[in-house]
C-alpha cells in the first residue's frame, strides 16, 4: 500500500507549482515536461536548448541532491518487466503527443490558466489512472 505523506506531498506540490510559475515568468514557457524533453532533440537545437536541458537535469538531479543532503535514498518501485516498461513508455509518449501535452502541461499549467482543453485532458488522465489502479489491484491482484 502507498504511504500517506501529506507534508512531503505538499512541499513537492508547492515546488512543482513554483517551478511552473518561474519558468513562465523567466522564459514565457509552459512547464510541460514532454514538450521540454522532446525539444532537446533535433531539429529544436536553438537558443532555448540550455534552459530546457537545465530543466530536465533539475528533474533528474533533484532526487540525487535530496539523497546527498539527507542521507536517505529516494526509492520508487519499478517493474523489472522490460517489455512491459517499453510498451508503457511508448503508450505514454503516444498519449502526450496525441493529447498535445502531458500531465504537467495540462494539469499543472493548463488548469491554472482555466483551459477547458486542459480540464478535459486532466479528467481523462485521472479517470484512466483510477481505472488502471482498480484493474491492477482488484482484478489482477497485483
Amino acid at each position: 500500500m502507498t504511504e500517506f505523506t501529506p507534508v512531503a506531498s505538499t512541499i513537492g506540490g508547492v515546488l512543482i507549482g513554483l517551478s511552473a510559475v518561474l519558468l513562465m515568468a523567466w522564459e514565457g514557457r509552459i512547464a510541460g515536461i514532454s514538450g521540454i524533453a522532446g525539444r532537446l532533440l533535433p531539429p529544436y537545437l536553438d537558443g532555448a536548448f540550455l534552459s530546457r536541458l537545465a530543466f530536465v537535469l533539475g528533474l533528474v538531479g533533484a532526487p540525487l541532491l535530496y539523497t546527498v543532503a539527507t542521507g536517505h535514498g529516494v526509492f520508487q518501485s519499478v517493474s523489472s518487466n522490460l517489455p512491459l516498461m517499453v510498451v508503457a513508455g511508448l503508450l505514454v509518449g503516444f498519449g502526450s503527443v496525441y493529447g498535445n501535452g502531458c500531465t504537467s502541461g495540462h494539469s499543472v499549467c493548463g488548469l491554472s490558466r482555466l483551459s477547458v482543453r486542459s480540464l478535459v485532458a486532466t479528467l481523462t488522465f485521472m479517470a484512466t489512472a483510477f481505472v488502471t489502479v482498480f484493474i491492477v489491484r482488484h482484478i489482477l491482484g497485483a
